[in-house]
């Protein structure tokens, strides 16, 4: 897995590269947790990189989402795959996330 972080204070973009399971969940973990810092409400996961993701990755952002919404913020994804939409799609979680198709899709 590969990330790399880009943006400011109030809103930053993390893009992912590579599977988010198991064997990754404690670095995204970390990165993601890292990326946010004290002052950060809001984080875009681009998982345009992204192939495959499990239960173990899920739990990851959905205790992120958690984190900024006590911030009075939250998580968006851009999640143009449909394997992994279908995946959010089964778990509702695409009620819980805001999902885009591009990174542009993403309102300022």
């Amino acid at each position: 897995m590969e990330l790399s972080v880009a943006g400011g204070i109030d809103r930053t973009v993390v893009a992912v590269n590579g599977n988010l399971d198991v064997a990754t969940a404690g670095e995204l973990r970390e990165s993601l947790h890292h990326a946010i810092g004290d002052a950060g409400t809001s984080l875009i996961v681009d998982l345009t990189g992204v192939w495959f993701l499990d239960s173990t990755a899920l739990g990851v952002l959905v205790g992120v989402h958690k984190r900024l919404l006590e911030r009075g913020g939250g998580l968006q994804l851009v999640c143009p795959r449909d394997g992994l939409l279908r995946i959010f799609r089964l778990t509702g979680l695409d009620r819980v996330f805001a999902i885009h198709a591009s990174l542009t899709a993403v309102p300022a």
